[in-house]
């Protein structure tokens, strides 16, 4: 596995703008980070679980039809390079209102209706993971690794969330170009 496209991959994909990220800072600003972590708590639980069932979807897949392997690297690999173009064309300009229920239940089911995060989940293990190391403990650690790697950005979205809100709409353009960059190259290191 080529272990830095992996890390940009799972890095950009939690840490850019998406509905889980946009909802925390719009929380944090209108009320307050401790309102924000009960709803990241929830979106890392439901994010978690989200991989986990993949894993175990993806490894079933992989022992009924290897082949399925390569589809789904093909599939990960065109949707991080959809990542890209969406990243590159898009403006970032938060305008969600804050949410009342900003609550544990409301994030961990928010992970489950977010498009992002199905589609990241669906592609992250049999693209990075399932390739190179199909045994349960390796997925389950890059499983374990990966809810970390999302928690981490729940929280500087909510350590952050008036001023990353602010760097991003006078910086948009450069922010996107950087990330959909390095989603790219991530999506190219893939086939290497």
């Amino acid at each position: 596995m080529d272990s830095a496209s992996f890390f940009i991959y799972c890095t950009v994909a939690t840490f850019t703008p998406g509905p889980t990220n946009i909802v925390l800072l719009s929380t944090v600003h209108h009320r307050g980070a401790r309102a924000a972590m009960r709803y990241a708590y929830g979106a890392t639980a439901g994010f978690g679980v989200l991989l986990g069932l993949s894993a175990l979807v993806n490894t079933i897949l992989a022992a009924v039809i290897p082949a399925i392997l390569m589809g789904m690297r093909l599939i990960g690999s065109g949707y991080m390079l959809y990542l890209a173009y969406r990243l590159y064309t898009m403006n970032v300009a938060v305008q969600a209102d804050a949410p009342r229920n900003a609550t544990f239940g409301s994030g961990f089911l928010m992970q489950f209706l977010n498009p992002k995060v199905v589609l990241f989940a669906l592609t992250v293990i049999p693209t990075f993971l399932a390739p190179n190391d199909a045994a349960t403990p390796a997925v389950a650690a890059g499983v374990l690794m990966i809810t970390g790697i999302g928690f981490a950005a729940f929280v500087a979205w909510v350590l952050f969330g008036a001023i990353f809100r602010s760097l991003l709409q006078q910086h948009t353009k450069r922010v996107n170009i950087l990330l959909a960059g390095a989603l790219a190259y991530a999506a190219m290191m893939i086939w290497t």
